[in-house]
Parts: C-alpha cells; structure tokens; sequence
C-alpha cells in the first residue's frame, strides 16, 4: 500500500471507502467523521424519517454487544462521540486518545459492519424520532427553516431530516432493516481522521477495521429548485419569521471566495450590514443572519429574520433591499473587517482536530477533493477588494423564494 505525502494521505479502499488523514503530531489525540451517503434525499417515498431511525438504532449496540454494553465499552476508552442525519448524509464522529485506537476502530466499525438493530430497542429510537419532530412545532424559527427548505427545492431535498409523523408511525423494525441493507455499503463514504500518532499506522488500523464492510449504497438524485415565489405558513403567536433563498455560487466555481467575502460583509459580526440595517438603526427584528448554505452539486443563500407582526413587511422589504444593494459593491472598511472575520475562523477550525475532520469529509462531498487550511486561507488572501466588487457587479439580480410563518400573510400584504 503506497502512503501519499503530507499535508494528507487520501486513499480509497478495495471496499468503496475513502479514506483520508491529516496529521496533527502534536496532539495525543485523534478525531474521525464517517460519513455515509444517506439521508432523507434517499429515504424510501413511503418511509420518509428512515434514516433519522438508522441514525439512532445503529447506535444502541453493534457486533457482539447490546446498547447498554457497546456504550460503557466506548465509554472506558474515553471516546466522545456524536453524530446525526442530514438530507444527504449520515455522520457518526469521535474523539479519542490515540494510543487507544486499536481498540477503538473496531468498535466503530461495528457501527456499520454489524448493528445489532434489536427489536427491543426500536420502540424507544422511535419514540425519540417522534418527539424530535414534534418539537419544530415549539421552535418557529425550526419550522420556518423546514417550510423555507420545502419551497425552495423541486426535488426530494426539500424533505425534513425529521421525517414524516405518518411514515414513522408504520415503520417497522423489519422495514428499517431492510432498508439498511439497501444503502450502509462503503461505496462513496469517507473515513476522514485528523489527529497524531503515525499516519502509517492510522490508515493501517483503519483499512482492518472497515476493509471488510460490504453492502449495497442508493443512489442520490440532483438537485433541482423551484421557479421563484411567496409562500405563507400560518402560526399563533407573536412572532414572524422571514426566509428567503436564491442561488449561489458552487464551492470549486469562479466566484466562490469572492462571494464568501460579500456574505461575511453581511452577516460576519455585530457591525455587519443586516446587524446594522435591519437590527440596529431600524429595530425591526430581535434576529437577522445570513449563509450559504451546500447539498451535493448546489449551493443557496439563505436569509432570515425574526420579527413582529407589525413590522413583518418593513423588514421583508429592508431585506430584499439590503440583498439588492449589495451588488452595489462593498467598501474598504467591510472588506477588511471580512477578511479578518474570515481569517480569525479559519485559525479556530486549524486548533481542533475534530474540526479538522468534518472539513475533509465536508470537501470530498461538495469538491471530490481535501482542501488544506493553507489552501483556503491562500484562495482567500488571492481576493482583493476589486475582485469582490467585481463579482458582485456582475452576478444577476437577486430573485429570492420567499416565505414567512406567522399570524398575519406578510408576502401577500406586500403584494398587495
């Protein structure tokens, strides 16, 4: 087995499995994510919530231990673990000491090589599910997200990573067990582990562990999005939330960092423009923040903000204004004050090695490839502000999806 060179070694096992690691020597640590190419994008159309199931049910015991008895094993070798589902993706990650990594790898491996996915355990998995979903009903912001996500996208990744109240309810152990056969195979996961140790002997006890995990993977449709447009959700209460969404520009296409750059202008601190604008000269709303946000092959900006009924509609329409505005370009003090927010999170991410791990799995999924800190700080230092305001002259009009969740229909109010 060829070892590449530093910064990482990437590598991809017989199995389908890729495997990458980034050496921290100076840590007695090692931090993994293994990502799995499942989600509610591929649940079943009659079992929507499946995955959210798997997520959790794989987790109460693997191999020759029951829950109970899985959990104190990881937890006598010091192992902090977490993990969970998105719409593409499920993630299981830990952190531990390195000189326990032969015994821990194993273990970890269980997770997907043999669940023990017990009857007497699915009840609670999905009782847990149930509650999960239930509580967006007592999160308006939660909901709003979820509807917001729903209206932008035309294809099945406008799902909730929830699930559906009627799917989970007639789901049965046999059905989420066949379901996992269909899509827990290695082919297009990533094993990525950042931490210390020797990088030989890392990729050594991981291709023992996980070189022998089979099973079948389900494939992933493309992305599509709606036609532009309103949408209300009607809710009790005192507040209103408001979410707009519009393309952007994909991680790996020109434009990338230049837009990263406009967004941190936007929403990077409390002396970004929405902050400022929408918050503090006007005190329309009590939250505003705006992102870009990634599934596979598609990248959005999101915009959001919580206010009162009564001043819902100034705020919808500071907000499509400030989005507007902003192709007017930026000035040197934004930019500068970017391009150190930027540059401040980027040292952050290089401190831990969990961090660390998240980004290389995050980079195979939406680039193919691992990008190192160098690399990224380099692309964005490369930006100066002619470039940004460039970019930003050049990109079209915003034409955003629109929805709110209250007591009162402010898209149509607008329109009207």
């Amino acid at each position: 087995m060829t070892v590449p060179t530093e910064p990482f070694s990437d590598l991809t096992l017989p199995n389908g499995l890729r495997v990458l690691v980034e050496p921290m020597p100076w840590l007695p640590t090692l931090s993994l994510t293994l990502q799995l190419r499942v989600g509610s994008v591929n649940d079943p159309d009659d079992a929507v919530g499946s995955a959210a199931l798997l997520a959790e049910w794989m987790q109460r015991g693997a191999g020759d231990l029951d829950a109970r008895a899985y959990a104190a094993a990881l937890d006598d070798l010091g192992v902090r673990r977490g993990g969970g589902v998105g719409r593409e993706t499920l993630t299981f990650s830990a952190a531990f000491l390195e000189r326990d990594a032969a015994h821990v790898f194993p273990l970890l491996a269980d997770l997907v090589e043999r669940p023990r996915f017990s009857d007497d355990d699915f009840a609670g998995v999905r009782l847990l599910a149930l509650h999960d979903l239930a509580s967006i009903d007592d999160a308006p912001s939660q909901r709003l997200g979820e509807a917001l996500v729903a209206r932008y996208f035309a294809s099945r990744h406008g799902r909730s990573t929830y699930g559906v109240r009627e799917h989970l309810e007639a789901l049965t152990p046999e059905r989420v067990r066949d379901d996992a056969g269909r899509r827990l195979g290695p082919a297009g996961a990533v094993l990525a582990i950042a931490g210390g140790g020797d990088v030989r002997r890392v990729i050594e006890l991981a291709t023992a562990a996980f070189g022998g995990w089979q099973g079948r993977v389900a494939p992933i449709s493309a992305p599509e999005v709606r036609a532009p447009h309103r949408h209300h959700v009607m809710a009790e209460g005192a507040q209103v939330q408001i979410g707009m969404c519009d393309a952007a520009v994909a991680p790996g296409a020109d434009g990338w960092y230049e837009q990263q750059i406009a967004m941190s202008v936007l929403d990077g601190n409390m002396g970004a423009r929405l902050f400022n604008e929408v918050r503090e000269k006007r005190g329309l709303a009590y939250s505003v923040g705006a992102g870009t946000r990634l599934v596979r092959g598609h990248a959005y900006t999101v915009v959001r903000a919580g206010t009162t009924p009564e001043r819902a509609s100034e705020t919808l329409e500071v907000l499509l204004e400030q989005m507007r505005l902003l192709g007017d370009g930026v000035d040197e003090h934004e930019y500068a004050r970017a391009m150190r927010q930027l540059r401040s999170s980027l040292v952050m991410q290089s401190e831990g090695s969990g961090a660390r791990a998240g980004r290389l799995a995050s980079d195979v999924l939406h680039l193919g490839r691992p990008r190192t800190l160098d690399e990224i700080l380099g692309a964005i230092l490369a930006v100066d502000l002619e470039r940004v305001n460039a970019f930003l002259a050049g990109r079209p009009e915003p034409t955003f999806t629109v929805v709110t969740l209250g007591p009162r229909d402010v898209a149509a109010e607008r329109a009207a």
